[in-house]
């Protein structure tokens, strides 16, 4: 049976969304505007995503440190790409109790220009490099428009300084955590994503060159999923960030930065999730199997408490739903919260010698013996969920892909049905302007290694130079 607070999302897919984040308990609004309270449901999948990811890091030989929250305003001037870059975004802080402060703050959108002033005072020596630091925390942008998870004022994330002796290394660096963050998403998120170069105009403020993992959501929308700058010495160099180097050498160190954040809680959401409530791939739930005793008897609760054993001795979160709800609403209850598997011991069932188990994803219910070595059937189940919902995504990103040879085909696809719009261009800004004009389609990134479709630009008709992958973002 549908759930009545959640509207279709065949039908209106912004309420959609809304109604799902609510009814799921993953957040709500607050006073202030523009930011969200991620609630407990919501934030026990971010500790999922940062447990993950960083042990990932830290396999890489990355560190967790933290910098201040407030940046002042000289420090943020020294790097006029970023300023400009951020200008509209930025929050300032200009009194401290009762007292104007004699310089404004910056409550940080972003931390190279922390990081950079940390690196001047400990950098020496290339013995001291690489330093390749993480920090956990939150920012703050100015959106004009919010949603929750996918752009609110304040966000959680992750982001990724490093400094380096050689080019190389800093390159090394960029694709390596570009391949995270894509594994992450196919992988644990069971997200299907392209990954690219930025153009020009749409790179990170102050950055050479950035890479981008991109996502399309079920309504055929993208979501970037995760970016890494290479930054060469643009920032080492305003910032004087210098080192010695094997010929005993002065230079600029070479740098990185990179990063994902709660965003990613809304992909989740806008890729798998249904009409019912939440859906979750098995690697990243916080709790992967509910256990509904139905009917009082020693026999069920015996059982239900064996099964819960069994799976958590073998790292599977399961739990019992021991609360004085009815059957038919904890089994709403757990659907909606997108609880992977659902286990259900009943009396009755055991008197015919079965139990019934239910897997979120397709809502499927299957009898079997209550004998069942569960540990297995469950371990079994869990992956197959994940790599089904991966290959339904695969599937439904793939019939919202185009091609494009001229702006007549760009703005079919786009007042038909957006999606992926694979297409070829010149390199020119005049040009990508143009395509922005119809419904604000963007680029989404360029495809270095890709064919060329044919050799045109979309725009103008002139040479193309690349393979662009277009489209309407969040």
């Amino acid at each position: 049976m549908k759930n009545n607070a959640i509207t279709s999302r065949d039908v209106d897919f912004a309420k959609w969304y809304t109604d799902v984040v609510r009814a799921a308990k993953l957040a709500d609004y607050t006073s202030v505007k523009g930011c969200i309270a991620i609630e407990p449901n919501g934030y026990a999948i971010w500790e999922k995503m940062q447990q993950i990811l960083d042990k990932k890091f830290k396999e890489l030989g990355h560190v967790n440190c933290q910098m201040p929250l407030l940046i002042p305003e000289n420090l943020l001037n020294k790097e006029k790409d970023l300023v400009e870059g951020f200008a509209p975004e930025v929050a300032w802080v200009t009194e401290g109790g009762k007292k104007t402060l004699d310089e404004r703050l910056c409550i940080r959108p972003t931390s190279e220009t922390l990081f950079c002033d940390y690196y001047k005072t400990h950098v020496k020596s290339h013995r001291d490099l690489p330093m390749l630091y993480n920090q956990w925390c939150n920012v703050l942008r100015w959106e004009k428009e919010t949603r929750p998870f996918l752009r609110s004022r304040e966000f959680l994330w992750q982001e990724g300084h490093t400094i380096h002796a050689t080019a190389e290394e800093a390159i090394k660096e960029t694709d390596q955590m570009m391949e995270v963050y894509k594994w992450f998403h196919h992988e644990i998120l069971a997200i299907p994503s392209i990954v690219g170069k930025k153009t020009e105009k749409e790179k990170f403020a102050g950055a050479e060159y950035t890479l981008t993992n991109e996502a399309l959501m079920y309504n055929g929308v993208a979501l970037q999923a995760g970016t890494s700058h290479y930054f060469g010495q643009k920032f080492s160099s305003a910032y004087d960030v210098k080192f010695t180097n094997k010929d005993n050498k002065e230079e600029f160190v070479y740098q990185t930065s990179w990063g994902t954040t709660t965003r990613m809680i809304g992909g989740l959401i806008m890729v798998h999730s249904d009409d019912y409530g939440l859906v979750l791939p098995p690697r990243i739930a916080p709790k992967q199997v509910v256990i509904i005793p139905i009917g009082e008897s020693e026999e069920v609760e015996s059982l239900s408490n064996k099964f819960k054993e069994e799976l958590v001795a073998k790292d599977i979160t399961a739990y019992i739903d021991n609360s004085e709800k009815s059957p038919g609403f904890k089994f709403a209850e757990a659907e909606v919260n997108g609880i992977p598997v659902r286990i259900e011991v009943g009396k009755r069932d055991l008197e015919n010698g079965t139990i019934t188990i239910a897997r979120r994803d397709t809502r499927e219910k299957v009898n079997v013996s209550s004998d069942i070595d569960i540990v297995e059937y469950v371990t079994d189940l869990l992956e197959t969920i994940q790599k089904d919902m991966y290959n339904r995504a695969l599937e439904k990103r793939d019939s919202l892909t185009f091609e494009a040879h001229n702006l007549d085909d760009m703005e079919r696809i786009l007042n038909t049905q957006p999606g992926f719009i694979h297409a070829m261009w010149c390199g020119d800004k005049e040009c990508e302007e143009k395509v922005k004009e119809i419904k604000g389609c963007k680029s989404r990134c360029i495809l270095e290694e890709a064919e060329k479709i044919d050799d045109k630009c979309v725009v103008c008709g002139k040479e193309a130079k690349h393979h662009v992958v277009w489209g309407i973002q969040y």
